[in-house]
């Protein structure tokens, strides 16, 4: 999925749903890291995906502020 793409997918929602996939997004990203450290983790890429989108979707509630 492009970043405009998901830029207007997240937009579409509440806030309520954003803070939810924050902590979705971020329960994944611990995840990750778990993974990460104990050398399971074979694309690495996927972390900095994750913190980018949670970057964007803190962006888009503080727009809404």
């Amino acid at each position: 999925m492009k970043r405009k793409d998901k830029l207007n997918d997240y937009r579409g929602q509440s806030k309520e749903a954003l803070h939810a996939k924050i902590d979705s997004l971020q329960q994944e990203l611990m995840n990750l890291r778990f993974r990460n450290a104990s050398r399971q983790l074979e694309k690495t890429a996927q972390i900095s995906s994750i913190k980018k989108d949670i970057a964007r979707i803190h962006t888009i509630l503080r727009e809404a502020e």
